[in-house]
C-alpha cells in the first residue's frame, strides 16, 4: 500500500474510532454492531466477573476476542496493549500485575486516549499508563515490555508487518504476543474489502493466516500460534447482516514468543519481569 493511502486509511479509522469514544461505543466496533453489552462482552469470552471489575465507560464493545484468556499474566509484568481504546483491556490486565506491575496502553485516538485516563482516574486505578500514538511507531522503549495484548487492532493498519516489526522490538526476550483479532479464512470479495465500513468494522484489513504467519516468522518470533476460532462466525453475522462475510473472515487468537538471550546476557532485558519499567 502507497503510504499516501496507508495515511488515508489510519485517519478514516482514526475518524471513526473519534466518535466511537465520544458516542460511548454507540457507533460501534463493526458495520453491525449496537455497541457495548454484557451478552455481547460475554460471547467474546469475558466473564462476568471481568465485566463488573472495570470502570464504567471503558468497555465500548470494540473486541473480538479476550486476550486476557491467553495471556497467563503475572503480577510484577510490564504489559503493553496495542490500541487500547477505552482501557478496558488493560484494566483488567492491570488487575492481575498488582502494585509492581504496569498495563501500558497506546492508541492513535486522542479522544480514547482521553477518555481511558478519566476512566483511571475515576476509578482509582495507578498501576496503568495511556499513551498517544500508532501502534506502527510505538512510543516505548527496545526490550521493555513482558507481554503484548491486542483485541481486534491489528488488522486496521495499513502496515501489519510494520506493527509486529515494532512488537517484536519492544518485547524483551522471552516476551509473549496474546492477540484476539480478525482473519481472513478466504479472499475477501472487494464489494466488502473496499467498503469503508468494512475497512473501520475490522473486516476489510484482515490479513489471511499465512500473511500472518509469514510476517511473525520474518519478525523474528517462535513458537507462533494462530488458531482460526470458528465458532466466531455466530456472532459475525450480525456485523454485517446479509452480506456472507462469516464465509471470509472469523476471530483467531494470535501467540508467539521472542527467542529469550543465551545465559550470557547480562543487560537489562535479561533482568527478572518487571525490571526497567516504563
Amino acid at each position: 500500500m502507497h503510504d499516501s493511502s496507508a495515511e488515508e486509511v489510519r485517519n478514516t479509522v482514526r475518524e471513526h474510532y473519534g466518535k466511537v469514544a465520544e458516542s460511548n461505543g454507540a457507533v460501534g466496533c463493526a458495520p453491525g454492531c449496537c455497541g457495548a453489552s454484557a451478552s455481547a462482552s460475554a460471547a467474546l469470552g469475558y466473564s462476568a466477573e471481568e465485566l463488573a471489575a472495570v470502570p464504567s465507560g471503558a468497555n465500548l464493545g470494540l473486541g473480538c476476542g479476550n486476550p486476557q484468556a491467553i495471556a497467563a499474566l503475572k503480577p510484577g509484568e510490564i504489559v503493553l496493549d496495542l490500541g487500547s481504546g477505552g482501557g478496558f483491556d488493560c484494566f483488567l490486565a492491570a488487575r492481575q500485575l498488582g502494585a509492581t506491575g504496569r498495563a501500558i496502553g497506546v492508541d492513535m485516538t486522542p479522544q480514547m486516549v482521553s477518555k481511558a485516563r478519566q476512566n483511571a482516574r475515576k476509578a482509582g486505578v495507578t498501576n496503568v499508563d495511556f499513551r498517544l500514538g500508532e501502534i506502527e511507531h510505538l512510543p516505548v522503549q527496545d526490550a521493555s515490555v513482558d507481554v503484548i495484548l491486542s483485541n481486534c487492532v491489528i488488522n486496521l493498519s495499513p502496515s501489519k508487518a510494520q506493527v509486529i516489526g515494532e512488537a517484536f522490538r519492544v518485547l524483551r526476550p522471552g516476551g509473549r504476543l496474546a492477540i484476539s483479532d480478525v482473519v481472513a479464512t478466504a479472499p475477501i470479495p472487494e464489494r466488502l474489502r473496499g467498503a469503508e465500513s468494512a475497512l473501520t468494522g475490522c473486516v476489510g484489513g484482515a490479513a489471511q493466516v499465512d500473511e500472518l504467519q509469514r510476517m511473525l516468522t520474518e519478525a523474528g518470533f517462535a513458537d507462533i500460534a494462530i488458531r482460526p476460532r470458528g465458532e466466531s462466525r455466530e456472532f459475525m453475522k450480525d456485523w454485517m447482516p446479509g452480506t456472507g462475510l462469516e464465509n471470509y473472515v472469523v476471530s483467531a487468537t494470535i501467540e508467539a514468543t521472542k527467542p529469550a538471550l543465551t545465559a550470557s546476557c547480562c543487560g537489562p532485558e535479561c533482568c527478572s519481569p518487571g525490571a526497567g519499567k516504563q
